[in-house]
């Protein structure tokens, strides 16, 4: 089981809302309403770890050992939201998301693969983190600055979790798990050829609901996201390569195998299907001529 290394190792590192946030530094004169409206819808976004942490626990019933894990993934997401409403009740009080703007976002997911689902999340993590990292480049005010950096930490110690996951998987179902994680690792560092940014958040999860079945769509303004990444902290193609450079160098180390572009993963992606395509037929029971 990983969950009991992954809880001492995170409960290591896990920071002190109180202590840890440097709440006596506020400006005033740093932080905007165009700002803190960002900061309000993020602090949403963050809440949906609710619904998500439902979908994992339904969908892996079978694995007590990650089912486990969520109870430490979940704890600190729902803080990242917690965190960022605390700095608006402090500095922003106004703008502190109602109860029914949080309920909202919590959802029901359809149901998934869980190997799809896993890599999934494990790519949004390290998405997240990096949106983080330049969330608090383009804010002066220190605090919210410093909790952008705490959180996008937090982001990539679980991109990392999900990673430990991800191996076990490997040497539990071999190259099921390798097609998995090798299709979604396409489509996620793939985000540059399509109109919305590619996380969790942004994708449909309900066909009943459909098209108000993504995160995005039952924030208070559904056209946040965009504007937030491309207009306001200008998450740009330097920033994207970040993304996808961190995705494809992590599936050449669960892969053992080098890949320095989407295409190269994608390829390898073919030659697993292609294997396990060839194994399928080679199993199949000869077909018996039917008696005359």
């Amino acid at each position: 089981m990983l969950y009991p290394e992954l809880f001492k190792s995170l409960e290591q590192v896990r920071w002190n809302m109180e202590t840890d946030i440097p709440w006596d530094k506020f400006d005033p004169t740093l932080l905007t309403d165009e700002q803190a409206q960002t900061i309000r819808m993020n602090a949403i976004t963050e809440w949906s770890a609710l619904p998500a942490t439902e979908m994992f626990l339904r969908d892996n019933r079978d694995d007590s050992d990650f089912s486990a894990f969520m109870s430490v993934w979940f704890f600190e997401e729902q803080k990242h939201s917690l965190v960022l409403m605390e700095y608006l009740r402090r500095f922003r009080p106004e703008l502190v998301p109602t109860e029914e703007e949080l309920h909202n976002v919590r959802f029901e997911f359809d149901p998934a693969p869980q190997l799809e689902t896993l890599m999934m999340h494990f790519c949004g993590e390290i998405r997240l983190n990096h949106w983080y990292r330049c969330a608090s480049e383009w804010h002066s005010e220190p605090v919210i600055k410093q909790i952008y950096k705490i959180i996008s930490q937090d982001e990539a110690r679980h991109g990392g979790a999900y990673l430990r996951y991800m191996k076990k998987a490997l040497g539990e179902v071999g190259d099921t798990a390798r097609a998995a994680f090798a299709k979604i690792g396409v489509l996620m560092a793939s985000a540059r050829r399509t109109e919305k940014p590619l996380h969790p958040t942004n994708l449909h999860v309900n066909q009943a609901l459909f098209p108000n079945d993504t995160v995005q769509s039952r924030l208070p303004d559904p056209e946040w996201l965009e504007h937030w990444l491309d207009t306001q902290i200008k998450f740009d193609g330097v920033w994207e390569k970040k993304v996808v450079d961190r995705i494809l160098h992590n599936m050449s180390l669960l892969f053992e195998r080098t890949f320095t572009t989407v295409q190269e993963l994608n390829r390898f992606r073919k030659e697993v299907v292609g294997r396990m395509a060839e194994v399928a037929a080679s199993s199949a029971e000869p077909v018996v001529p039917a008696a005359i």
